[in-house]
């Protein structure tokens, strides 16, 4: 045991740290979610690893000749708790968690869901409202973006009641509400060219 009042990391560096194939795809999950670095997609990562591993324990200790009764409990406590944070549906089984991706718990960050609520334009934007203090759950502000959120909370998110963003009147709320199509690029006359040329 380590010194109690010492932070330790929640998460594990990947053990080929030059692996293009997994740096690729961190990358792509980094940019599709808003993450701030990829430390962020290891943690992800490691919430899945603690469930997949106490799914694995269970799977032996239905091999095994254990109570069924011990065996059943175990199974309901890790499903629910999964199914109470969002990760599984209601009718999940041992299966339904090994077979978990990293997007699964990445879906259930606050940031994302803010996004997908449309409470912002974009998954960068929902990360700076959340971490302005813009964002609250049943009216308490919350400034983490990576919040798993429950899912008797999902529908309790909201802007925060002293927020500016409350009015319907404020000019980025108008945007968010009604984005902006992007200006179509102006002509250019054939024979062209941009930029100075030679002299």
């Amino acid at each position: 045991m380590g010194y109690p009042g010492k932070n330790h990391k929640s998460y594990q560096t990947p053990k080929r740290p030059w692996e293009k194939a997994r740096i690729e795809a961190e990358t792509r999950l980094v940019i599709e979610y808003g993450l701030r670095n990829k430390r962020e997609v290891w943690k992800a990562q490691a919430y899945l690893r603690k469930y997949r591993t106490g799914a694995r324990h269970l799977l032996a200790l239905s091999s095994g000749a254990a109570d069924a009764a011990l065996y059943e409990t175990k199974k309901n406590e890790l499903i629910s708790s999964l199914q109470r944070n969002g990760i599984l549906g209601p009718d999940a089984d041992i299966d339904a968690i090994l077979s978990l991706k990293v997007q699964a718990p990445l879906e259930r960050r606050l940031q994302t869901i803010v996004y997908r609520k449309g409470l912002a334009r974009s998954v960068k934007q929902a990360r700076q409202l959340i971490t302005h203090g813009h964002i609250a759950i049943d009216g308490r502000r919350v400034n983490i973006p990576g919040y798993l959120v429950k899912r008797t909370e999902e529908s309790q998110i909201a802007y925060f009641g002293k927020s500016p963003f409350v009015s319907d009147s404020h000019a980025e709320k108008t945007r968010i509400m009604k984005p902006a199509t992007a200006p179509k690029a102006m002509p250019q006359p054939e024979g062209h060219f941009r930029g100075r040329g030679r002299r």
